[in-house]
């Protein structure tokens, strides 16, 4: 009797989950951006959210979580219903390095599902433009001549231009003296007003700020020039070998989230970049858009894990760490 009763709650519950994943969605969905509005992270999320809603036929709304250098807006995504409701939307700082740096409370690989990889962007050294350098080795010999490093604004410890400042830090040779902000949009307002002196940025953040001229760019950390800025050198082209960083981003779901969910979710995303208003929109913010063999979950996950293999060691070599 008990066999035939736990068998009937089993068959309830598993009728419920199909029901569900075939009902989704039937109200709107959030995605959570753990970073401040205005900033890359959040721009890209923007873009794609209101194209979704298209594929999805319901709002897909963005909500700015931030703190910790992300960790905050990814564990708040990971503590969410398995439901596909709730999206995590994040990059190399927040679904790889914030593993090595922060305590977390959640596993960025057992406690997440991934759903697409998104657009990538190559890093761009910029400075304000009361720095009197006009090229890169101009502005590598002023960094070394100053007698206090140079401060240089992040999203936080681990984030992606915290990371993207380390690595140039160990090509160089030259410290830094990091200022952390809750997102690098307003790292970059201050950045613009002179209250600091760089940013190892993502191009997606400062390209136009760069065009507009409020801003310098020096170079770029990618093995080919952007087609959307082809005036802005490599870093090798400028003369630093070794250089050479790409910020990619991605969305997640509660681990759990029955797999219909997440093919509907991984869909509406794939749609949002092939259309070629999204394309523009997102290659016109610096962006690399991605191959189409890689628009899958599993491509996410296995970009993730690699990443995972190469940055810990880095991280933990420069003792980046927050109790």
């Amino acid at each position: 009797m008990k066999k035939a009763v736990w068998a009937a709650l089993i068959g309830i519950v598993a009728f419920t989950g199909v029901a569900r994943a075939d009902d989704f969605p039937s109200h709107p969905i959030t995605i959570i951006v753990p970073f401040a509005a205005g900033g890359p992270s959040d721009a890209m999320a923007r873009v794609l959210a209101e194209r979704m809603r298209v594929t999805l036929g319901q709002a897909v709304v963005t909500e700015n979580v931030t703190g910790a250098g992300g960790s905050i807006g990814v564990g708040r995504a990971v503590h969410s219903p398995p439901d596909g409701y709730t999206v995590s939307f994040g990059h190399l700082g927040t679904h790889v390095a914030n593993g090595a740096v922060y305590k977390l409370n959640y596993d960025l690989v057992a406690d997440l599902e991934p759903v697409v990889l998104l657009p990538s962007n190559p890093m761009i050294v910029v400075s304000k433009n009361a720095v009197p350098a006009t090229s890169l080795k101009d502005l590598l010999a002023w960094l070394k001549s100053r007698p206090s490093p140079a401060t240089a604004g992040t999203a936080g410890a681990g984030s992606g231009s915290h990371i993207a400042g380390v690595y140039f830090e160990n090509v160089t040779g030259i410290k830094l003296q990091y200022v952390p902000y809750r997102g690098t949009g307003p790292a970059l307002n201050d950045l613009i007003a002179g209250q600091i002196d760089v940013i190892v940025d993502q191009t997606s953040n400062s390209i136009n700020q760069v065009r507009a001229g409020t801003i310098r760019a020096y170079a770029i950390s990618d093995d080919k020039r952007l087609s959307s800025a082809p005036e802005i050198p490599t870093a090798e082209e400028a003369g630093l070998k070794g250089f050479n960083m790409t910020l990619w981003s991605g969305m997640w779901v509660p681990k759990g989230t029955p797999k219909e969910i997440v093919t509907k979710l991984n869909a509406a995303a794939v749609e949002a970049l092939n259309d070629p208003a999204v394309k523009k929109q997102l290659e016109n913010q610096g962006l690399e858009m991605t191959p189409q063999d890689q628009l899958t979950p599993e491509a996410l996950g296995a970009r993730q894990k690699a990443e995972i293999a190469k940055w810990w060691p880095i991280i933990k070599a420069a003792n980046i760490k927050v109790d």
